[in-house]
């Protein structure tokens, strides 16, 4: 079973003496060096303070943090700044003072753990659609380029706070472990930090997911007497084979990490007797030959299992792990992986970044493995300042961060990674930006595919590019599957935004008017809409649009808002979500808060899920259930405003009704290509009627009654069929 590091134990405090208290930390470091922490611990604990209580706490912590971060062999600066830090963020002492009591050097790496509190606002964003400011986010990022210290002290706080979330309200210790399962795990994978990343992991599944974590953890114990035996005849077969050939080696039982069992049995979709790195071992040896000399003693030994092998020293990933995985039916038929690496890429593995600052103080350098590891938040620094909003950075730190990236090669053999389900155009982009915006096709594996093929690891991509190619503005309809990256997506956008004004209004001025009048808003003031986002004429605004800075359902919410400024104050109230309390919906509308009652949904404007919507109190058929904007509405709102009531969707899985007017010219197989596009969407369809307006011209107009999940399903469908050669115009009825 997974032991993860013990909290500090409290009761030391009790003693007055700092040099106690550093004792327990274990450092090896010189007198002199030593100095340092016990002036911050001495500091620390002489600092007057009304609240005891939150001094004594922000010591302890302060000490475990150094504990942890001492375990890395962090260099004597970081490990004073871990001791002081608690007591400067909980307001007990000013950093100022800390700056003359303890020097420039832990002043500057506090300054910058403070800026890591926008990590905050990565995870807020996840739930909220209110922007972001992009100053302290930028600020982070070049704290954390400046000096990976501030990184590290950061993930030693959330580890510490960890510790202590049995203190905790239920709500605290679910927040504070979604933020680390989210924010601070990935990132100590991404710098390469072991040791932290499966800590992290492991207490935020403990808190988020207790039956299961003690369902494993179960299953670990029960079986770990008669599984320490196995894997210590393993260990025995192994050194006696190892010796034979002459291969120096440790071999070891590899710890069991309670997360990294779960993912496998969701992934795999097996249950914990099929995990194979139940039973594992690790290997270590001197040099990378001798690798290879031990995978083949294994193999030797056990049959191999088909499947179960990576190679990521020859392929490392890119956080710059190396280690060779493999999985075998190793004795009494049981199944056993088996981990391969050097001494040096153990510590690699467990330390990252930390490893940079290791033998620092002894003048020794590990600055090219250092740098690689950050060269990742370099790339974000070089190209942030293009982005057209801090949303955009967001989902790129997020993307960049996790840890399921997928990794494939150049026809050069170079190792690119781009995000899960990416596409060629991704790794278009991702190589450099006028390959993305000349690519016309791509290759993978030698084979033709279209740009919104989903790669995968290992394949190789070869972008098939044009001179005079130029990005297209379907490229950045999420609906469409071209792009995964946000970084692509911003390319794109800058792309447009320079090209020339005349272009951008003829682009944005027929998409904005089309949307406009098929959500009935064509008599809006496009003036008044232009200074809404502070342009002065109403051509800044299709610019807009057209170089994709303004996103069309916002500035289409915006023209309803203003048309119908009645409707925009009818706020719903906001319920906090609460799964143990919240009863089971029966129906899929809740009226005042109150499902199961008698509703129907109204014929004329047919809402669905994602519409926003009100109720009408009826004489015979309950609740009428309009859209917000619906005429009928707006004039109840006026006449008979008693019978309006709030409403809102809730639980449903079921299928609504809408109509569609499709414009066209006719064509052979126009009505195969539009039930093709329903069909691969699971779109119903209820009725379809055709009217041939002008028979020489081909004119047509096709009425379809569908059945769609939710208002976003439909304007991805409509998205579709306006994609369709001939088609002119679709538009919700």
């Amino acid at each position: 079973m997974v032991k993860v590091r013990e909290s500090f134990d409290s009761s030391l405090l009790a003693g007055t003496e700092p040099a106690d208290w550093m004792n327990t930390l274990q450092i090896e470091r010189s007198p002199d060096a030593l100095e340092l922490i016990l002036s911050a611990l001495t500091l620390a604990r002489d600092h007057k303070s009304d609240n005891v209580e939150m001094k004594t706490a922000a010591i302890q912590q302060g000490l475990d943090m150094a504990g942890i971060l001492a375990s890395l062999g962090m260099d004597t600066i970081t490990l004073a700044t871990a001791c002081i830090y608690p007591m400067v963020r909980d307001e007990l002492i000013g950093i100022n003072k800390v700056r003359d009591k303890l020097g420039q050097g832990v002043y500057k790496l506090i300054s910058g753990v403070r800026t890591m509190a926008a990590v905050r606002d990565l995870q807020n964003a996840n739930s909220t659609s209110d922007k972001v400011a992009m100053d302290p986010i930028r600020h982070m990022l070049l704290a954390m380029v400046d000096d990976t210290r501030v990184v590290l002290i950061k993930l030693a706080e959330q580890v510490s706070l960890l510790h202590d979330a049995k203190s905790l309200t239920d709500e605290e210790r679910i927040d504070l472990a979604m933020e680390t399962r989210d924010i601070y795990a990935p990132l100590a994978n991404r710098l390469g930090i072991g040791q932290l990343k499966w800590e992290l992991e492991d207490f935020a599944f403990r808190f988020l997911e207790p039956t299961k974590y003690k369902q494993i953890a179960k299953s670990l114990a029960e079986r770990r007497v008669d599984r320490d035996k196995y894997i210590a005849q393993v260990i025995d077969t192994l050194n006696l084979e190892l010796g034979e050939l002459n291969i120096t080696a440790e071999v070891v039982g590899r710890a069991k990490h309670i997360y990294s069992i779960w993912r496998k049995m969701q992934r795999k979709n097996v249950s914990f007797e099929e995990i194979y790195d139940a039973r594992a071992v690790r290997i270590l040896v001197d040099e990378v030959p001798q690798c290879y000399g031990a995978l083949g003693v294994v193999h030797s030994l056990w049959p191999h299992i088909a499947k179960e092998f990576d190679d990521y020293v020859a392929t490392p990933k890119d956080n710059g792990y190396q280690s060779i995985h493999t999985a075998v039916i190793g004795p009494e038929g049981k199944a056993l992986e088996v981990q391969i690496r050097t001494h040096q890429m153990h510590q690699d593995s467990e330390h990252g970044v930390a490893a940079h600052w290791r033998y620092k103080e002894d003048g020794k350098s590990t600055a090219s493995g250092h740098e690689k590891k950050i060269a990742w938040l370099r790339e974000l620094l070089e190209w942030q300042e293009e982005l057209a909003d801090s949303e955009e950075l967001l989902n790129e730190f997020r993307e960049s961060v996790i840890e399921d990236r997928v990794y494939v090669f150049t026809p050069q053999g170079e190792i690119i990674d781009i995000p899960p389900k990416g596409t060629p155009l991704d790794f278009a982009y991702r190589i450099h930006t006028d390959v993305g915006n000349r690519c016309k096709g791509a290759k993978i594996n030698g084979r033709i595919v279209p740009l919104t093929y989903e790669l995968k690891t290992g394949e190789q991509v070869e972008i098939l590019t044009s001179k005079s190619g130029t990005p297209s503005r379907d490229w950045m309809n999420p609906s469409l599957g071209y792009l995964k990256s946000s970084r692509a997506r911003s390319k794109i956008h800058q792309y447009f935004k320079k090209q020339d004004k005349d272009k951008n209004v003829l682009a944005g001025k027929p998409i904005l008017d089309k949307e406009l009048q098929r959500h009935g808003l064509k008599d809006v003031d496009l003036h008044e809409l232009a200074k809404t986002y502070n342009y002065h004429h109403v051509d800044d605004l299709y610019v807009g649009i057209g170089a994709g800075d303004l996103r069309l359902q916002q500035v289409v919410n915006t023209a309803r808002n203003q048309l119908h400024p009645e409707l925009a104050n009818q706020e719903h109230p906001k319920k906090e979500y609460k799964p143990k309390k919240q009863p089971k919906a029966k129906s899929e509308i809740v009226v005042q808060g109150v499902n199961n009652l008698l509703t129907t949904i109204a014929k004329c404007c047919k809402p669905v899920p994602g519409d926003r919507i009100v109720g009408y109190i009826s004489q015979s058929r309950g609740v009428v259930i309009h859209r917000i904007d619906c005429s009928h509405i707006i004039k109840a709102y006026n006449e008979q405003y008693e019978r309006i009531i709030e409403a809102d969707w809730g639980i449903s899985q079921e299928y609504y009704t809408v109509d569609l007017h499709i414009r066209a010219y006719d064509r052979q197989g126009l009505l195969r290509d539009i039930t093709t596009i329903l069909a691969n969407n699971n779109i119903g369809v209820v009725t379809l009627n055709t009217n041939s307006k002008n028979i020489s011209e081909m004119k047509i107009d096709i009425f379809l009654q569908v059945e769609v999940p939710s208002a976003e399903k439909l304007s991805e469908t409509m998205t579709l069929l306006n994609r369709i050669p001939n088609i002119s115009e679709v538009k919700r009825m």
